[in-house]
């Protein structure tokens, strides 16, 4: 009999979102994609036992939104429990701040009210060089940033938002931008965040089209080798 295929974790934070590029490249690998909605309501799994690993993608709402949304609240919570299972942890954008908030680090606006939305150079620090390309023009969509948790490795930096991307133990990284954007879903955050591109620091909708015409193909490149790495850091196999 066949085995079953290895079970990947995947939380979205709306009932519309995508894993893009991130989640066809883990089912070219072999992994069955499990979705869990928490801010709908959605229990988490108690720890990763179940997994192969994890990602928690972003969202709009923010990671200080614990007071409010009980599943931001939730997932904070759930966090530690998913790094105590040694099992590859990845969040994206909030993904990465709540990773950095369950981590004792902080989250908050650009000291000068900057949003980063559009397409923007991140560069490796000398621990992320064999991670990333220097510079790697990748997709953002926020307005808060985190900073470093105590005891993570620091891998890429930018120039608005110095934390762009770490590594904290072995198997659990968090990158502040969006691997996952494609063409479709880049022009739905274009139609559904339109008023969000008259924010300080947004790129116009006719600059993230020039600009994902030119760097998709090495973003999706760059993507397939650092998910490869990621279920390296402490895969169980599919």
């Amino acid at each position: 009999m066949k085995p079953e295929p290895a079970r990947l974790l995947v939380v979205l934070q709306t009932a519309d979102g995508n894993a893009g590029r991130c989640g066809q490249q883990l089912q070219k690998h072999g992994y069955q994609l499990d979705f869990c909605y928490p801010l709908a309501g959605e229990p988490l799994p108690a720890g990763l036992n179940d997994y192969a690993g994890a990602v928690v993608f972003g969202g709009p709402m923010s990671a200080n939104d614990d007071g409010a949304l009980p599943g931001i609240r939730a997932q904070l919570d759930w966090i530690p429990q998913a790094l105590d299972s040694g099992r590859p942890f990845l969040g994206i954008c909030l993904g990465a701040q709540l990773l950095a908030r369950a981590l004792g680090a902080t989250v908050q606006p650009h000291p000068a009210g900057l949003a980063e939305i559009g397409y923007f150079p991140v560069r490796p620090t000398p621990a992320g060089r064999a991670l990333f390309d220097a510079p790697l023009h990748v997709y953002h969509w926020h307005r808060e940033g985190f900073e470093l948790p105590a005891g993570a490795e620091w891998l890429a930096t930018g120039d608005r938002f110095p934390h762009q991307a770490y590594r904290y133990g072995a198997s659990a990284f968090g990158v502040q931008f969006h691997p996952e954007v494609q063409r479709e879903i880049l022009e739905a955050w274009l139609t559904d965040g339109a008023e969000e591109l008259t924010a300080p620091g947004a790129q116009s909708a006719a600059e993230q089209r020039a600009h994902h015409a030119a760097h998709d193909a090495t973003l999706d490149q760059w993507c397939a080798g650092f998910l490869e790495e990621w279920l390296r850091s402490g895969i169980v196999q599919a």
